[in-house]
């Protein structure tokens, strides 16, 4: 797996994730749930759909 996720992008979706989480928390709500692929890509570093489309906002491409 190559890293195809720069350092912005994985803090947007860490923060989306803690949103949707908190929201799924606060109201009992499946989203919290949700989180987790947020969450997991961010932790990653890798997103399948980039892979998929060929896409990288990552500057240097690092294996892991």
């Amino acid at each position: 797996m190559k890293v195809n996720e720069g350092t912005i992008d994985r803090g947007i979706r860490f923060v989306l994730a803690a949103t949707l989480a908190g929201y799924g928390m606060m109201t009992g709500s499946w989203l919290g749930l949700l989180a987790l692929v947020p969450l997991g890509t961010a932790v990653a570093g890798w997103c399948p759909l980039y892979q998929l489309f060929g896409m990288s906002t990552c500057p240097i491409e690092k294996k892991i």
